[in-house]
């Protein structure tokens, strides 16, 4: 019986011991949560929106508006599609650029205010990221489809903020 009474009492002794453990690394963890997120480098923005719109945005739109579509001409109806592995790239990565170029438009002093323009951009984001998962499905027809809510957005953006 005295075996048993100490088999319990080193059990809950250990139990109680974990317990204390479990509680001291949960402390330790939160304190070192804050600490690493004050160590995340803050960086500041170089480009304009002017140029992040010359250089970045617009160049990689062009490619995606320029990737889909029909062409009629002296010589007859051609279809306009990304047909090689490089060509899905080029407008995979112009897509990305774009939603890319959305997260920079949202950084640092260059959002023009919190309302209409972070929920453009965002708006701008989302179809660019529609035209990345069509490229990864290499699907021309859902790139067309995503294209006109991109240029929507584009539109609807330059007619409210664009200052030229």
């Amino acid at each position: 019986m005295r075996t048993i009474q100490w088999l319990f009492g080193i059990s809950v002794a250990l139990f109680i011991s974990g317990i204390g453990f479990i509680v001291a690394g949960a402390r330790a963890e939160q304190r070192a949560a804050p600490a690493e997120a004050a160590a995340a480098p803050t960086i500041p923005p170089v480009a304009s929106v002017k140029q992040l719109m010359d250089g970045i945005i617009q160049p990689s739109a062009t490619v995606v508006f320029e990737s889909v579509g029909t062409i009629v001409d002296a010589t007859g109806i051609h279809e306009q599609q990304p047909r090689t592995d490089t060509e899905w790239a080029a407008v995979g990565a112009s897509a990305a650029s774009i939603v890319e170029g959305a997260n920079l438009l949202l950084m640092g002093d260059r959002p023009v205010d919190q309302g209409e323009w972070v929920k453009m951009t965002r708006a701008m984001a989302d179809a660019a990221m529609l035209v990345v998962k069509a490229v990864e499905a290499k699907d021309p027809q859902a790139i067309l489809a995503a294209g006109e809510p991109l240029n929507e957005t584009c539109d609807a953006c330059h007619a409210q903020y664009q200052r030229e």
